[in-house]
């Protein structure tokens, strides 16, 4: 079984992690539209899962949660890709 010291190698190098909470999907003109106070619908429930992505890729589900005064994600299933 592995460690986390075999990993070493690695720990400073930077990946961009992205928690996408949902899309939607408008012409630029009612892109160009939008201001201040605008509700953008997404194509997520309220409570439903969010994605959260390493470089791009689906690696984890999670919950938004607050920390203190700050947004955060808990991640509550972890993405396996068979290669």
């Amino acid at each position: 079984m592995r460690s986390a010291a075999d990993l070493e190698a690695v720990f400073d190098v930077p990946v961009r992690v992205a928690a996408v909470l949902g899309h939607s999907r408008m012409p630029v003109s009612d892109l160009l539209d939008l201001s201040a106070g605008i509700v953008l619908e997404l194509d997520r429930k309220v409570g439903e899962a969010i994605d959260i992505y390493v470089n791009a890729r689906l690696v984890a589900r999670g919950e938004v949660v607050l920390v203190e005064d700050k947004l955060g994600v808990t991640m509550t299933e972890i993405i396996k890709i068979d290669r």
